[in-house]
């Protein structure tokens, strides 16, 4: 009898069919890789469209809607969506879409210094004093009061505290006037060409040198006077023609008036002869408009020059200061004609206002 009659145990009959196998942990995370890699790629498009849109806008000299004016004013602020596209694309492992997003990147950053804007500020005035043209000294400052409600004693510790020479203040009412006189800012800066009014229209240029009004720029909603000081330091003597300067913000249909203002102030800088430019532009460098008026070219050289700018600071803001949650911009600015050189540019928190006030020390050639 053969072993396997007799019971022993034989092997089972092969069949062709192996027993399932567990997958690989390398396997298994394979679709929820994929799913991160494809959701990161559409979040990239995502976050990159609108900094695309507004590229072009930024790019594009054009009289662009209201909307997309308006949004140019917080073109610095589009470099966060901007890393954030590049990153997105990196980690979706897209090639394409991470060199859009980092050319789009690459923009912003060019936007942010730009050269021809963030040129080193010319010599001080002791430099150039000491050289072959004399100078004079003077600080100027600014400030928005929004509708007089700037803390009057905050403005003239400020004045006391920079020896400001020369005060502009926008959106001046009467009420302010006065709480100003009753804080001794009358003892400081004795002369004053003073138009205040009830909403947002009033103005008034503050000197501690003489002033003579000159005029006001015309048909503009809010009253913009420019006044000529003079100002002498020992034998050297200094004219300087003073515009207190606030556009119509443009919002709604007032952003046909807004461009109208800013072309009159360039109408204005073409002139001969020592120019200053102070106040509330409601407008920043993002905006073909105000660089057409800092390309205004006069006797005197191409171009106007944003002290600012011209000392690095671009980009500190000046608006909104009351607490609200939009993004910070600069639309404050002192911008002068080529020979004025400046120093000490500062932007200062004031009470009672959304602005900041900004001020400089400013070197006038004498002549």
């Amino acid at each position: 009898m053969t072993a396997s009659a007799q019971g022993s145990p034989t092997a089972p009959p092969h069949t062709g069919i192996s027993a399932p196998q567990p997958p690989s942990p390398a396997a298994a995370g394979r679709p929820v890789r994929s799913f991160l890699q494809s959701a990161c790629r559409w979040l990239a498009v995502l976050v990159a469209m609108p900094v695309l849109v507004l590229s072009v806008f930024r790019a594009v000299p054009a009289e662009w809607p209201v909307l997309a004016v308006q949004l140019l004013s917080f073109t610095p602020w589009l470099t966060i969506p901007a890393a954030v596209a590049a990153a997105l694309a990196l980690l979706g492992r897209s090639r394409w879409l991470l060199a859009i997003a980092a050319l789009l990147l690459g923009c912003q950053l060019f936007w942010l210094l730009p050269f021809d804007a963030a040129r080193p500020a010319p010599a001080s005035g002791a430099d150039a004093a000491a050289g072959s043209v004399a100078a004079v000294d003077l600080t100027a400052m600014s400030i928005n009061s929004e509708y007089g409600q700037a803390d009057a004693a905050g403005i003239v510790q400020l004045v006391k505290d920079n020896s400001v020479g020369l005060l502009a203040i926008q959106e001046h009412t009467r009420s302010l006037e006065e709480r100003l006189t009753a804080e001794g800012l009358d003892l400081v800066l004795p002369h004053r060409v003073s138009d205040p009014t009830d909403d947002a229209a009033g103005s008034a240029v503050y000197s501690s040198y003489p002033l003579e009004p000159v005029g006001l720029i015309p048909d503009t909603p809010f009253r913009m006077p420019t006044v000529r000081l003079t100002a002498a330091d020992g034998a050297a003597t200094a004219v300087l023609e003073v515009t207190s300067v606030h556009t119509l913000p443009p919002v709604d249909v007032r952003v046909d008036q807004w461009r109208s203002d800013l072309r009159a102030i360039a109408r204005l800088a073409e002139r001969p002869g020592n120019r200053l430019l102070i106040g509330d532009f409601n407008a920043t460098y993002d905006h073909a408009e105000f660089r057409e008026l800092l390309a205004t070219g006069g006797p005197d050289g191409p171009g106007l020059v944003d002290v600012g700018a011209a000392s690095g600071s671009r980009l500190t803001p000046t608006w909104p200061m009351d607490g609200s949650l939009l993004p910070g911009i600069a639309i404050d600015h002192l911008v002068t004609t080529p020979g004025i050189s400046s120093t000490g540019y500062q932007v200062r928190y004031l009470p009672g206002t959304d602005h900041a006030a900004v001020l400089a020390s400013l070197a006038i050639p004498a002549g």
